[in-house]
C-alpha cells in the first residue's frame, strides 16, 4: 500500500516519516488565491477558516490524483492533500512571506491564543477504479508566551523560519519555545493531524499500519 503526499511542505513530509511512512511526493499545481477567490465569489461571501483549508486541501489532492496515472500508472494506495490557516481575533493568517509581516503577527500573537485549522483530503487510488475521497478538518488551539521579548521576536524572524509557515510559527522547531499550550492533536500544528489521517484512511478501507514503510 503506497502513499503519495500532494505537497512540497518539509514539515508534512517529516511528519509522515516520523509516523513510519515514506511517501512519494508530487507538487500540486494549484493557484490557491484563485481557488479561494472563485469559491468566495460563487457564494458571494467569504469562506470560514475551516471551509478555506478544506477547499484548498481538496484542490491540491485532486490535482495530483488527476496527474498521478501519467507518472505512476500502477499506483495503488492513498493520496494525501492538506492545507493550514491560523485564525486569531477573527482574522485568518497564512504564510507571512516577509519579515515585516512576520514581526507584526508575533507582536499580535504574544500572550494570545489562536486556532490552527488544518484541512485534510485523502483519496483512495487504484488502477482501473475511480478515486474515492474522504475529507475532514482538524483544529488545535495554540497559546503563545506573554513574555516573548522584542529581541526574541527579531531573532526568530531573522532565522526566516516563520516566513513560510502558516501563522508564522512552528511548534516542532525554533518556534516551539515560545508556545506555552496546545489543545488538540499536536501534529495538527505541525501541518497535518495524524489521527485525522488515520480516521480518513479507515473510512476508505485502508488500515493505517498497512502504510508503514519505515521501522
Amino acid at each position: 500500500m503506497r502513499v503519495c503526499l500532494a505537497s512540497t511542505s518539509p514539515a508534512r513530509l517529516m511528519l509522515l516519516r516520523q509516523a513510519g511512512i515514506e511517501p512519494l511526493t508530487l507538487a500540486p499545481e494549484v493557484d490557491e488565491d484563485a481557488e479561494a477567490a472563485s469559491a468566495a465569489a460563487d457564494r458571494d461571501a467569504p469562506l470560514s477558516p475551516g471551509e478555506l483549508v478544506l477547499l484548498l486541501a481538496r484542490a491540491k489532492a485532486a490535482d495530483v490524483v488527476r496527474r498521478l496515472p501519467e507518472q505512476h500508472p500502477d499506483f495503488d494506495g492513498i493520496v494525501i492533500g492538506g492545507d493550514s490557516m491560523f485564525a486569531l481575533d477573527g482574522e485568518i493568517y497564512g504564510k507571512p512571506y516577509t519579515p515585516e509581516a512576520a514581526r507584526a503577527r508575533w507582536e499580535r500573537m504574544r500572550g494570545a491564543t489562536g486556532v490552527l485549522h488544518s484541512g485534510h483530503s485523502v483519496f483512495r487510488v487504484r488502477p482501473g477504479a475511480d478515486p474515492v475521497e474522504a475529507t475532514a478538518v482538524a483544529e488545535a488551539s495554540v497559546t503563545f508566551a506573554a513574555d516573548v521579548t522584542d529581541a526574541e521576536i527579531d531573532a526568530y524572524v531573522a532565522s526566516e523560519e516563520p516566513l513560510f509557515v502558516a501563522g508564522a510559527f512552528t511548534v516542532d522547531s525554533l518556534g516551539g519555545a515560545f508556545i506555552t499550550r496546545v489543545e488538540g492533536d499536536p501534529s495538527t500544528v505541525v501541518g497535518m493531524s495524524l489521527s485525522t489521517l488515520r480516521m480518513l484512511a479507515g473510512e476508505l478501507g485502508v488500515v493505517w499500519t498497512q502504510l508503514w514503510t519505515a521501522r
